[in-house]
C-alpha cells in the first residue's frame, strides 16, 4: 500500500484498479500491475522507490517485475 501511494503513478483509474486488487488479496497482481504501469508510463522513479520495489518483489518472489524499471532511473 506504501509503494502505490509513494509512486508516481497518475491515473486515478490505474490507481484505482491497484487499489481494488489489494482490497480482494491479490497483492501479487496488484504489484505486477503498478510495475507494469509505470514503466508502460515511462514514469520516472528515484533509485530509493526502486530499491523499494526491488526489496517487495524479493518478498513476493517476483522479481521480473522490477526488472525493466531500470531505464526510468533518475538522480
Amino acid at each position: 500500500m506504501e509503494l502505490l501511494e509513494d509512486s508516481p503513478l497518475t491515473s486515478e483509474t490505474v490507481i484505482r484498479d491497484v487499489y481494488h486488487l489489494l482490497s480482494h488479496g491479490e497483492e501479487e497482481l496488484a504489484f505486477d500491475t503498478m510495475c507494469s504501469w509505470i514503466y508502460e508510463d515511462e514514469l520516472p522513479i528515484t533509485r530509493h522507490y526502486r530499491a523499494r520495489l526491488a526489496a517487495m518483489a524479493d518478498e513476493m518472489g517476483t522479481p521480473e517485475a522490477v526488472h525493466r524499471l531500470d531505464e526510468l532511473l533518475i538522480s
